[in-house]
């Protein structure tokens, strides 16, 4: 769950459009610092049947008094027969000189560090396996057990204990297991249907036709019902059949470069809490009823799911500017986005299609239009107390997906990165060896589908 760029957080109302207060919000980005300080790097010897090479490296980091959390030996990417090693260097020691040696060294070295700084020739640390995601999952930012001194539930001993109870769950949470179920409670339940009731009644009106065709399945398959809190680890299970995204738990708001990094792998992080009672169509942070009313449905539809993947891998080692932008674009598109479909406009945006009163607005022709150009969109600023004075549409999915990886070339990064669904890990590409392995592997499939439209031409 992240949020927007700025720090404040966007609630939700019913008030009318034409004076409008707080509204129904989503994964809002907000910036802070983080607390991991650990440094990657990732080295290969010059003479690659050098024996002994590890031993010598490591010998180094001693010198220097580096304590090293992770070594890993492997194959290189970047020249064949060759291999490299990849470790992660806690915090402490000197560091600045272990880099120096290292690079006289070594015939290949990249720093990637968490702790993102210019002056080492440093990438900010992204994850590079789907696991690497336990490493900032419980860095939030705000929220969480913790409530702030206007949030409905703040005097709410019983609310506060609950929100301690999803925020432990999301804070023990580790890949590969399996969300825990939640018993929600009949406050609870009724507080969900009374979201539920509401939004269901527009979304025929004013959602788009992918959000309109997967809500059935949602009911069917993943208990989506007025008087049921649907479980995320049926959802999650929903969508790894339809595009291989899942549902990961989070306690609180997450900063924007790390939401956005479990974006590249297909995982969304998700709140598993529930709205104050005394307000149930109003809430200052995103909670289960944004995510899975607002967010999940698009996320089981593939063109929508590889948009998504686009921002995500765009944003791995990307300059902080970068991440702001990138932000941004997710603001508005994958949070308040419009399209057109049949002449008409539709809603796509979680945090439309979690308002009820936003998403009336958004459609009444009484807010400014723009067509969605990540270039320009990225650079508008919007307010997230009041209804948003403009919206950018975007032609369909497709369109908004090929304008994002043409936006996401003009990011200052001297590698590309590619995702292996198979072993759901991030390739980091900077080396003529790599590109012309992908392309052979390219050239494979091409050739699987040239000899099928072969068969059906017979």
């Amino acid at each position: 769950m992240m949020g927007p760029a700025n720090s404040r957080q966007q609630p939700l109302s019913n008030s009318s459009p034409d004076q409008p207060k707080l509204m129904s919000g989503g994964n809002y980005i907000k910036e802070g610092t983080d607390s991991s300080k650990s440094t990657c790097l990732i080295f290969s010897p010059k003479e690659q049947d050098e024996i002994g090479a590890l031993t010598r490296y490591l010998l180094l980091f001693a010198k220097y008094d580096i304590n090293l959390l992770h070594i890993e030996s492997r194959s290189s990417l970047r020249q064949a027969d060759g291999y490299e090693f990849f470790v992660e260097c806690a915090p402490g020691g000197d560091l600045g000189s272990a880099i120096k040696e290292l690079q006289r060294q070594c015939g290949y070295f990249s720093i990637i560090s968490r702790n993102y700084r210019d002056n080492l020739g440093t990438v900010p640390w992204f994850p590079r396996r789907i696991r690497d995601l336990d490493k900032f999952a419980n860095q939030i930012l705000s929220y969480g057990a913790e409530l702030d001194a206007d949030h409905p539930g703040f005097t709410d001993p019983t609310y506060r204990a609950r929100r301690k109870y999803f925020a432990d769950i999301a804070y023990h949470y580790k890949y590969g297991q399996p969300i825990p179920r939640v018993e929600y409670t009949e406050e609870e339940t009724r507080t969900w249907g009374a979201v539920f009731d509401k939004l269901t009644e527009l979304y025929p009106r004013y959602a788009c036709r992918e959000h309109n065709h997967v809500f059935p399945l949602l009911i069917e398959n993943c208990g989506y019902r007025r008087d049921n809190v649907p479980q995320l680890e049926d959802i999650s299970n929903f969508l790894k059949d339809c595009t291989g995204f899942t549902l990961r738990p989070v306690a609180g708001l997450l900063s924007s470069r790390d939401f956005l990094a479990g974006l590249a792998f297909r995982v969304f992080h998700s709140t598993q809490y529930i709205r104050h009672s005394s307000r149930p169509l109003y809430t200052p942070e995103p909670d289960v009823c944004h995510e899975v009313l607002g967010h999940v449905p698009l996320f089981a539809d593939p063109a929508f799911a590889q948009f998504s993947q686009v921002i995500g891998l765009a944003s791995l080692g990307a300059p902080d500017e970068y991440i702001e932008k990138l932000a941004t674009c997710f603001w508005f598109t994958v949070e308040f986005g419009l399209c057109r479909q049949n002449g008409e406009l539709k809603a796509y945006g979680a945090g439309l299609l979690s308002s009820f009163g936003e998403l009336e607005y958004s459609l009444s022709g009484k807010p400014e239009l723009r067509p969605f150009e990540p270039a320009t969109t990225a650079l508008q600023k919007y307010p997230i107390t009041e209804y948003q004075p403009v919206y950018f549409v975007a032609e369909d999915f497709e369109d908004a997906k090929e304008k994002m990886i043409k936006f996401a070339e003009t990011i200052p990064r001297n590698f590309g990165v590619r995702y292996d669904p198979y072993t759901q890990s991030i390739s980091i590409i900077d080396s003529k060896y790599q590109i012309e392995e992908l392309v052979t592997n390219v050239n494979r499939e091409v050739q699987i589908l040239m000899d099928a439209l072969k068969k059906l031409k017979n």
